[in-house]
């Protein structure tokens, strides 16, 4: 099994594929496709314990500069899809109307940054939460990339028909987005100095996050899949992903105190909270389990998946026989599949193991060796 994060990738998590335009791709097989995973879906959402197989298709481009193309973004992206029926899985992929970090801090203006080949970018504009509170804001989808994302999503939804499953844009927890609005060391005094100007500002970016959710879901309706992005996701499961790396930066009891109720008001309305953090958040696991009406949780959980990949992988046994999914992002090969999960897996949990294996062939042999070992 390699042992260290491959740096000389732009995406450890991508595969390549060929984009395919709409007028070409074969609507009927992939709805078909999607129906019959959804039955396995459905019975595993409602189960307590068990275990699927996600063959994620991350297509890079559509990670960074392919955002700014609608048409480029879903052309890749339904290649993708084609591609994902050859691989041996139980969940199917979804489109997403991906669009860079900073989407609800938009409401407080400034503007995105595009380098070349990048994703946009945000630099915070403000130095106090003050500055903030005391801004004049719009509704996220009164702003450029709101409009954009907006646009994106009934320009999927109209080549479409909703046929296809897609999900909501990234929009990060309230403890994320404050990275796009001011520096952090001043965000860390404010939360030990004036929790109450915390607790105002995260109120405030829940209901911005809140309201663009419905405009979202008002266009998506019946092909919403969820919780959406970087997590396995299907139209019969429920609860919002939420990215929350910051959340191992703060000590778990200020988790649970000050940014958890927060995720808990933006979830509740689509089923509940879904926990995101790269790195290793294995000490935060209590405090994510104690999150209200938690569904699922997601982490690395191999040194080829992320940097910071957690190596405490019995750990996170504290999921088992608490009926909330855990998302396995497991980058490697069938070996790497089969030593992570014999340190992950026991009686009782209820896990989605998310593969990137390179050839069907590869992937065949992953999925039995997932179904043989998770029993």
């Amino acid at each position: 099994m390699a042992k260290q994060f491959d740096n000389t990738l732009s995406d450890a998590q991508a595969t390549t594929v060929v984009p395919v335009k709409p007028a070409d791709f074969d609507f009927d097989r992939y709805e078909a496709y999607c129906n019959e995973l959804n039955t396995g879906c459905e019975a595993f959402w409602k189960n307590d314990s068990g275990v699927m197989v996600y063959r994620r298709m991350r297509v890079a481009e559509c990670f960074s500069y392919g955002c700014r193309n609608r048409e480029l973004s879903l052309a890749l992206q339904l290649g993708a899809l084609e591609k994902s029926m050859l691989f041996k899985a139980d969940v199917p992929n979804f489109l997403e109307p991906w669009y860079g970090i900073g989407t609800i801090a938009s409401a407080f203006g400034g503007d995105y940054h595009w380098a070349e080949g990048n994703a946009p970018a945000m630099k915070p504009r403000f130095s106090s939460i003050d500055e903030i509170l005391d801004c004049d804001y719009k509704e996220v989808a009164e702003t450029p990339i709101g409009e954009h994302t907006l646009e994106m999503i009934e320009y999927f939804m109209d080549q479409t028909k909703g046929r296809v499953p897609v999900s909501f844009t990234d929009m990060q927890s309230p403890l994320n987005i404050v990275a796009s609005l001011l520096p952090l060391d001043s965000f860390f005094m404010d939360l030990m100095m004036a929790p109450e100007k915390v607790q105002a500002l995260f109120d405030l970016l829940s209901d911005l996050t809140i309201r663009f959710d419905e405009k979202q879901k008002a266009l998506i309706g019946d092909a919403l899949a969820l919780p959406g992005h970087g997590f396995a996701s299907s139209v019969k499961w429920s609860g919002l992903g939420m990215s929350d790396d910051n959340a191992i930066m703060i000590a778990p009891e200020q988790y649970t105190e000050m940014a958890a109720p927060y995720v808990e008001k933006i979830c509740a309305p689509l089923g509940g909270p879904v926990f995101h953090s790269c790195g290793d958040w294995s000490g935060w696991i209590d405090a994510v389990l104690a999150t209200k009406g938690i569904r699922m949780a997601d982490g690395a959980f191999s040194p080829q998946t992320d940097p910071g990949a957690t190596d405490n992988l019995e750990a996170f046994r504290r999921f088992a026989n608490t009926g909330v999914a855990l998302n396995a992002r497991i980058v490697g090969d069938v070996a790497t599949i089969r030593e992570q999960l014999s340190r992950l897996w026991t009686n009782g949990m209820k896990m989605v193991v998310v593969t990137y294996c390179a050839t069907t062939a590869e992937q065949e042999e992953a999925y039995r060796l997932v179904h043989e070992m998770c029993v």
